[in-house]
């Protein structure tokens, strides 16, 4: 498997025989609700994950929750609560968000708060090696004792100002160093050998993904809106204390715009998970967020929205006839025409969906194989009442193949109601038999109304689906 290195500018070789991977996600800074552009970075490293377990590799993945922040400060001042009420409020936001996106919990989720021994230990050992200093307001790292700062976002040290995203403190001893500990008098602070205060963003990550993960990360990433500053300090921090290689791989996730336009609070056009969850549904999100190569910008419109619904009826229409024939045994042993050849094409279909998997998850043309498949299932099931019980078993197992590395998940039925809805859909077939179509008609309507579902007709039978804000 292939996946490009932001560190290196070349596509590197992941090993899938080995038996365990070890990912570092920089998490979201909890002073506010999560947005369309934390959804794509998190549900494409949640299928990065799939993949290689899917692959019997098992995947250490820990994400953290920056839960110390101006921002969360500042939130809490405003709302006249603490910081930790507000660092919990959202954290709590988060999961549901998450879950309802069908997310893997990480392995680990480490909260700043908790690791502030670890991040005063990591900065005592780099003032041991003169990498660090204490300033009037701080402690800070020495960018110039590290000579290959830059070399992830491809900076030349010497042009790196005291301008955007560079914290300006007069005091430092060079505007490019930055802060390790920022002093402060005001809670919430921690006592420290330099005195009281908290910990900078970059040292953060850093600790704990040395922490949970060692010396060995094979994969760190984030939004490429986090390259620099956050990710060259990381490697300049960490690399600067082990003298050892801090991260094999470092992935970058592009940026979602709504409607061409960069995504601002100011413009009012920040795309909520939990207000999105509501209209377009978990699914559509997730084929969204896979709709484009990850590294690349992806566009949020109406009309991709739309489109998108549209795959998803047919991707939940094949879904659940295969599990309603198989459900009902609904098959001919005696159809075994074409069989074979259909059985080979849609496994062929599936190994050139994992060939652009492994091709630096090249999802672009894997989701085009993957409505390949799922057109072509649509078409053998229309075309062909009574299949073999093999090729619906397989089918359906190359299926749930596809929809597990991709993470959609299909709606749960609790089985007194779905008793209900098939006894309902029998008396209806019985009517429609027996050419009375209004009461056929009735009983239609009962049922999508009460159980909302949509019943889709064959000539000899009718299987149904729940509709889900996917479907909206």
């Amino acid at each position: 498997m292939k996946l490009y290195n932001t560190l290196t500018n070349n596509h590197e070789v992941i090993d899938l025989s080995q038996e365990t991977i070890n990912i570092y996600l920089c998490g979201v800074t909890v002073y506010d609700e999560c947005h369309i552009g934390h959804a794509r970075t998190i549900i494409i490293f949640d299928v990065l994950r799939r993949y290689l377990e899917s692959k019997n590799i098992r995947v250490n993945f820990i994400q953290n929750f920056t839960d110390i922040d101006d921002k969360i400060i500042n939130r809490a001042s405003e709302e006249k609560i603490s910081a930790h009420d507000i660092s919990t409020k959202y954290i709590e936001s988060y999961f549901r968000d998450f879950s309802s996106l069908n997310v893997k919990n990480a392995t680990k989720y480490p909260l700043v708060t908790e690791n502030i021994e670890e991040i005063i230990e990591f900065i005592r050992g780099l003032i041991d090696k003169k990498k660090a200093y204490q300033g009037l307001n701080g402690v800070y790292y020495r960018v110039s004792e590290f000579a290959e700062y830059g070399k992830l976002s491809k900076k030349d040290i010497d042009e790196i100002s005291s301008g955007a995203r560079i914290e300006i403190d007069e005091t430092k001893d060079d505007p490019r160093d930055f802060a390790l500990w920022k002093f402060s008098s005001n809670n919430p602070s921690w006592p420290s050998p330099w005195g009281n205060g908290r910990p900078g963003w970059h040292i953060e990550c850093s600790a704990m993904a040395l922490k949970y993960l060692g010396p060995k990360i094979d994969i760190h990433g984030g939004g490429q809106d986090l390259i620099f500053p956050h990710h060259e300090n990381e490697i300049a921090q960490s690399e600067g204390l082990l003298g050892l290689q801090f991260a094999k791989l470092w992935m970058h996730i592009g940026m979602v715009t709504i409607k061409s336009e960069k995504m601002s609070k100011s413009v009012g056009n920040t795309i909520k998970i939990s207000e999105l969850i509501k209209t377009v549904g978990p699914n559509v999100i997730r084929l969204f967020c896979l709709s484009s190569h990850y590294s690349k910008p992806v566009d949020y419109t109406d009309n991709t929205i739309l489109e998108l619904k549209n795959k998803w009826r047919q991707i939940a229409n094949a879904y659940h006839e295969l599990e309603y024939r198989l459900r009902n045994e609904i098959h001919d042993e005696n159809n075994s025409s074409n069989t074979g050849e259909f059985e080979k094409e849609l496994i062929y279909y599936f190994k050139e969906f994992e060939k652009e998997f492994e091709n630096d998850l090249n999802f672009s043309i894997a989701m085009a194989v993957f409505f390949k498949f799922i057109n072509k299932l649509n078409q053998i099931l229309s075309e062909n009442e009574y299949l073999s019980i093999a090729l619906i078993a397989n089918s359906f197992n190359i299926l749930d193949k596809f929809l597990n590395i991709i993470g959609l998940k299909m709606s749960k039925i609790d089985e007194n109601e779905r008793i209900e809805i098939d006894k309902g859909i029998m008396l209806r077939n019985q009517f429609r038999k027996d050419k009375k179509y209004k009461e056929s008609d009735s009983i239609r309507s009962q049922l999508e109304a009460k159980h909302n579902v949509e019943l889709i007709d064959h000539r000899d039978y009718t299987f149904w689906k729940k509709r889900t804000r996917d479907d909206l």
